[in-house]
């Protein structure tokens, strides 16, 4: 990590004295257990794509609990959350019962820190299935239902401010933490309620920013603490799509269909469409609007004409059709119809799916020059936590690089949508109980 922090000052043409402050930004649901006096970790992390826990969720959905989890948390009983990983821990790792406990962010903090301080920011804290988000604390009574303690989670913190300090040669004042659909959303300058983004990296993430409204969703959604300044707690819904460039991964790791990421658009934007091909990602199952951890990757539509290029032109489109269904939920929770939407993440730099997104939803996607907005968020969250600038700056520092328009039809953009679905419930039919 420190090795890390200085290559990048190196490139920068800094040193460790012009560090101002430090942000952090993580996977959010992932699990760490540590020793509290060595700082080492007792076990493996347990990342957010698990799903040793399914069968555990399942059973809590059946005794009528996922009503009070989303009333208490704004989340649904899946095993993509921090509680029932931990629950499992609990019972299965030696010296969890001991260890402190928290997510990535907890963890860097203590690194940084020298051991201490043990905290994590209300957004991290809100992906756990134990943080009331209307209340802004830790669950007493999620706790108890998933039968976890709270004696060793860390303590909440506002997401940027002063909150701990790093020792050693990079010693700063760490004043910004968020999770990293969090801090991507805050790098969008997405502060004014009904702006959104997604994020398109290993899985997509669509983030819709509703302020101090605490939007209830009845469409799939999450409802989620998107920061907390001053400690007043700002919302979001999200979708989370849990496989969209990962899709590519496979194609490149899995099949040899492709060399390199970097492949995966000119193949694409080679053929005017995927020729029918329809490619749906579960292969950790479907997250949001359906969360269905028991459906499997599918391929349909196959002929012999198919090509390599048709395959890695669905795996693109895939992300694009699982983006418009969110986003159509998300409309449908807030009442309010999406104007823009604003992407970032290593697959944003693909015009075709730039274009192909704007075209699904009908309203213009902007790019900006910095696609890389999650880190850009924890700097934005840091800098004004150490007063490095003001709540105006914000939406200065955020830049366009590029606008799509929508080009395609309404009739033919909701008949691919359309197709789309029914590829996804044949997805869907391996969830059925002889498929299990």
């Amino acid at each position: 990590m420190r090795v890390s922090a200085q290559r990048a000052l190196e490139a920068a043409g800094a040193s460790p004295g012009d560090v101002r402050a430090i942000g952090i930004t993580n996977q959010r649901e992932t699990l760490v257990l540590w020793d509290r006096r060595t700082l080492q970790p007792v076990a493996p992390a347990i990342v957010w794509q698990d799903r040793r826990t399914a069968d555990q969720c399942a059973r809590l959905r059946e005794a009528g609990h996922e009503a009070r989890v989303r009333e208490i948390t704004g989340l649904v009983l899946d095993p993509y959350f921090t509680a029932t990983k931990l629950a499992w821990a609990l019972e299965h790792v030696d010296g969890a019962k001991d260890a402190a406990v928290g997510t990535v962010d907890s963890w860097l903090v203590a690194k940084l820190a020298g051991g201490r301080d043990h905290v994590t920011d209300a957004s991290n804290a809100s992906r756990t299935l134990l943080f009331d988000i209307e209340r802004g604390v830790w669950s007493e009574e999620m706790a108890e239902l998933f039968r976890v303690s709270l004696a060793n989670l860390p303590r909440v913190v506002d997401s940027s401010g002063p909150i701990s300090r790093s020792l050693g040669e990079i010693a700063a004042p760490i004043t910004g933490i968020a999770g990293d659909q969090q801090a991507a959303l805050f790098g969008q300058a997405c502060t004014a309620d009904g702006m959104a983004k997604n994020t398109y990296g290993t899985g997509s993430f669509v983030l819709m920013q509703t302020g101090t409204r605490r939007v209830a969703s009845s469409s799939g959604m999450l409802t989620t603490v998107a920061w907390r300044r001053d400690g007043a707690l700002s919302y979001a819904l999200e979708g989370a799509i849990f496989v969209t460039g990962a899709a590519l991964q496979w194609l490149r790791d899995g099949l040899g269909i492709i060399g390199s990421a970097g492949e995966a658009g000119p193949l694409a934007a080679s053929v005017p469409d995927a020729a029918g091909v329809f490619l749906v990602p579960a292969f950790v199952g479907l997250g949001a609007p359906h969360w269905d951890p028991y459906a499997r990757g599918t391929i349909v539509g196959l002929t012999r004409g198919t090509t390599r290029a048709h395959l890695v032109r669905a795996a693109v489109e895939a992300m694009a059709f699982q983006t418009r269904d969110v986003v159509e939920a998300m409309q449908s929770d807030t009442g309010r119809p999406l104007t823009e939407l604003r992407v970032d993440g290593g697959a944003a730099v693909m015009d075709v799916l730039c274009q192909l997104q704007a075209d699904l939803l009908g309203i213009p996607v902007r790019r900006p020059r910095h696609t890389e907005t999650t880190a850009l968020g924890a700097a934005f969250l840091a800098g004004l936590g150490a007063g490095v600038w003001n709540e105006a700056d914000l939406a200065n520092l955020w830049k366009l690089d590029r606008e799509f328009e929508p080009m395609m039809s309404r009739d033919q953009a909701d008949g691919l949508q359309a197709r789309w679905r029914q590829a996804v419930e044949r997805s869907r039919a391996w969830a059925l109980p002889d498929n299990q």
